[in-house]
């Protein structure tokens, strides 16, 4: 793909911005109720994809071997993910809270399927949540993720398909719909779902937009507000989300899709709770990628970082930083030259029947699905680097 679909982030980098909302999960370790945990994991698993709202440029592949880390110590995590597989492409993480309340892991290896018109991403993979106070762990998917209108008209996308966060200490299971926008565009960005018990009786129910908010209600509440809107006969009139309320500490054509008018903001049911808001993005972000504020810092390389990065950091790529830097020709020489170095490394390999090792993750089944996936061999942040590849 020609580099002007891209945007200056390798892929490592996108999947970091699943932390962009991280004090959901510090919010669930300190609630002592099941339910209102799993509350909160839900709005962290929808919160997950939010970035990817008006992001239609594609992040650079990453280089089998390359690597990302990041520390925030103002939001209490540190995260280290590796490109661990080129065919198929794999890339696996892990997060840790600096005050040991979590841990947050997975694979994820996008299956892409052309459709003429539009581009769609399926990501397969499991991501885990423990939560090791309460010594509880969280399994799921994300959603399908879609660009339209990649040959002809206006880039536009949508998530769609059924998530299902199960807690495999409890049994309680999130159930959440991510709509597809439907012929008029009146479900685009909708979320609705519930959170259920073992026995499948439900407990809450959630509605919203991963591209806004989400909030929560009782079922009796939701249902009785449900069965009137169907009469026509509100007693009380749903106020329209107006802004920041805190959540609690296709055969190819030459036409192009249309794109759907984002509908009337989220009808908020009379009592219920808000559970996430999504961060303002910056008032230039239209001119850098559609990025927010948390991604726009992803890239930084402050200075004598160098010495403490291994070589593999996405943020020492060369054609990422030219593209960065606004020059492209570099951007897109660097990029065919590394594409190339990456070849040849490839074919030395088979030359000497050598296996790729990867260095911080080693393949595994997931503990408690018991799925393949990758795990976290530990020790990255000792900082020793010196059998790192070169890869750039």
């Amino acid at each position: 793909m020609p580099i002007a679909f891209n945007e200056p982030l390798s892929f490592l980098q996108r999947i970091t911005e699943y932390m962009e909302h991280v004090r959901l999960i510090h919010r669930a370790s300190r609630q002592l109720q099941p339910l209102e945990r799993m509350q909160s994991v839900a709005a962290f698993a929808v919160s997950a994809v939010a970035s990817q709202w008006e992001r239609t440029g594609k992040p650079f592949n990453p280089l089998l071997g390359e690597t990302y880390e990041l520390i925030r110590e103002d939001l209490g995590f540190r995260f280290i993910s590796e490109q661990v597989s080129h065919h198929p492409p794999i890339s696996a993480f892990y997060s840790e809270g600096l005050s040991q309340d979590f841990m947050f892991h997975g694979s994820i290896y996008p299956k892409l399927k052309f459709w003429g018109k539009s581009v769609e991403a399926e990501p397969r993979g499991t991501i885990t949540l423990e939560l090791l106070k309460h010594n509880e762990a969280y399994t799921w998917t994300n959603p399908t993720c879609c660009v339209h209108n990649v040959i002809l008209g206006q880039l536009w996308i949508e998530q769609y398909g059924t998530v299902e966060i199960l807690n495999h200490r409890t049994g309680d299971k999130c159930v959440l719909n991510f709509k597809p926008c439907g012929l008029f565009g009146k479900e685009l960005h909708r979320v609705e779902g519930y959170i259920q018990d073992k026995n499948k009786k439900k407990l809450f129910m959630i509605y919203g937009k991963w591209t806004e908010c989400l909030w929560g209600i009782d079922p009796g509440s939701y249902e009785s507000f449900k069965k009137h809107e169907r009469r026509g006969d509100h007693p009380r009139k749903p106020r329209l989300d107006d802004g920041p309320e805190k959540a609690d500490s296709d055969i190819t054509g030459d036409v192009a899709d249309d794109v759907p008018v984002a509908q009337e903001t989220v009808q908020v049911i009379p009592g219920s709770k808000l559970l996430w808001r999504i961060n303002s993005r910056p008032p230039n972000s239209a001119q850098m990628y559609n990025f927010t504020s948390f991604t726009v810092s992803l890239n930084e390389l402050e200075s004598g970082m160098e010495k403490t990065l291994p070589p593999t950091d996405c943020r020492l790529r060369p054609d990422i930083r030219g593209m960065e830097n606004g020059n492209m020709d570099l951007a897109s020489q660097e990029k065919e030259r590394l594409e190339e170095k990456q070849r040849e490394a490839r074919r030395e390999r088979a030359k000497e029947e050598a296996e790729w090792r990867t260095r911080w993750f080693y393949p595994g089944n997931n503990p408690y699905t018991g799925t393949p996936d990758w795990l976290y061999a530990g020790d990255y942040f000792e900082r020793n680097f010196s059998d790192c590849p070169d890869i750039y």
